[in-house]
């Protein structure tokens, strides 16, 4: 963690995004720890994201049958995201407190049992007590996700601080694999077995997870700093990065309930070709993640452009997802698909700079390196990927139903250009302001030079 002291100490003789001046001093092979480190949060990405995803095949029916609306079932699976925003602050607060190791482990733990809880949901009495129980375990299930969620991210940027990207966009395949494989597992489960089998198994194997995360897992003890979210959050980069990941997380989430309903009705394809047309953006996604989080980590100053274009084209993305009305292009199954793997890569670009950009920003502003710091970048992170989880199906909804599918994907595509456009803004004032100051410097310097010879 040497190189992030450098990076926050010598902000006036390196480049801003350039976290560590030692990157190729990192030696090729990854010792026990990092390998083991990889190993539970690879468990925690996909068992997670295998979860989370397992309700959308069949939840909605059997809470039709229990006698509960639309609107409430949306709100069901919107309180996730809710609650996970609420607590994912908490969590990064008070990470050193409660030490990362028991924060991965125990929300690990909680999550596998609630989902298994909620595998017994259908035995409830309908109507009100059904729902009560419902938002009660989700609930329950957000908060042990944002625990063990902001603990991985933590572990994982203080074991690889000068690969952070590379590592993230590793671990990224295997939440794309949760959330390819999720839906399917549970469908097949719940169609064999019933509406038990896939919550007990799936829960069950996340427990399972707990015993080997306990003993594979390294403790990292600090000590806890003064610094807060609010000195993080006003600094104006950060501002800017916070509007690419509330972007990036809504633009994802929209899709949840719009694309399926859009796509039956327009292409009249049968309900079973539905998930594969989700393949295209999932796998996009999984695929490019290792591949820009790499070259973000080789390429410090590429993660500006990065986040640039990534936004600009992802709010191409969706104005053609429709397309739009205004550009009288007909709907056509391969412009979609199209669209949607052009839309997992741009989405790739913006999220895999997000964190090394923002610990680039707190070590220049004073902020001490650590663990601490570590559990205010990923709890904020987690908090505004929730908000996003949150406003993107919810807004889409609205939207979905006021103005149709087409304008509604333009309208969500507005967050990435805004976001696409002020970091644009951003950079182009920050090389401005250097190199106002640098000929300054340079002037100084040989000043300095020519003293010292006479």
């Amino acid at each position: 963690m040497e190189s992030c002291e450098a990076a926050g100490a010598q902000v006036g003789e390196i480049p801003d995004n350039d976290i560590s001046q030692v990157a190729n001093e990192e030696p090729r092979r990854l010792s026990r720890e990092q390998i083991f480190v990889m190993i539970s949060t690879a468990s925690l990405n996909f068992s997670s994201m295998v979860c989370y995803s397992i309700l959308g095949p069949f939840f909605p029916r059997e809470a039709e049958r229990k006698g509960v609306s639309s609107t409430i079932i949306g709100l069901i699976f919107g309180c996730f995201a809710l609650f996970n925003f609420l607590t994912s602050l908490i969590m990064g607060k008070y990470l050193v407190q409660i030490g990362a190791k028991f924060m991965f482990v125990t929300g690990m733990f909680v999550s596998g049992c609630v989902t298994i809880l909620f595998g017994f949901l259908d035995k409830a009495p309908d109507g009100p007590v059904f729902i009560g129980l419902c938002f009660l375990v989700r609930a329950m299930d957000a908060i042990g996700f944002s625990a063990a969620g902001t603990a991985s991210f933590s572990i994982l940027i203080n074991t690889f601080p000068q690969n952070v990207a590379t590592a993230m966009g590793i671990l990224e395949i295997f939440t794309g694999l949760g959330l390819v494989m999720g839906p399917p597992i549970g469908g097949f489960l719940y169609q064999s077995f019933g509406y038990e089998v896939p919550f007990i198994a799936l829960g069950s194997t996340t427990l399972l997870m707990v015993p080997l995360n306990m003993y594979i897992l390294p403790n990292y003890d600090s000590v806890p700093k003064k610094d807060s979210f609010l000195k993080l959050i006003v600094l104006p980069k950060v501002l800017i990065l916070c509007l690419a990941i509330f972007g990036l997380s809504a633009g994802l989430a929209f899709l949840d309930p719009t694309m399926s309903l859009f796509v039956l009705e327009k292409f009249k394809l049968p309900a079973g070709y539905v998930g594969l047309v989700f393949l295209g953006l999932a796998l996009s996604y999984s695929v490019a993640s290792p591949l820009l989080g790499f070259l973000s980590d080789k390429i410090p100053w590429l993660r500006k452009w990065l986040l640039i274009f990534g936004g600009l084209l992802t709010a191409l993305c969706y104005f053609f997802l429709g397309p739009a009305p205004i550009l009288h292009i007909e709907s056509q199954l391969w412009l979609f698909i199209l669209m949607l793997i052009l839309i997992g890569f741009a989405l790739a670009m913006i999220g895999m700079p997000l964190f090394p950009e923002m610990l680039s920003c707190a070590y220049e502003n004073g902020f001490e390196e650590g663990l601490s710091l570590l559990g205010l970048v990923s709890g904020l992170f987690g908090a505004l990927w929730a908000l996003g989880s949150f406003v993107g199906p919810t807004l889409g909804g609205f939207l979905n139903e006021k103005v149709g599918f087409e304008w509604s994907a333009a309208i969500q595509g507005g967050f990435s250009l805004l976001s696409g456009l002020a970091s644009a803004i951003f950079y182009i004032y920050e090389a401005i302001q250097r190199k106002r100051s640098h000929p300054g410097n340079l002037l100084g310097s040989k000043e300095e030079r020519t003293l010292l010879l006479n």
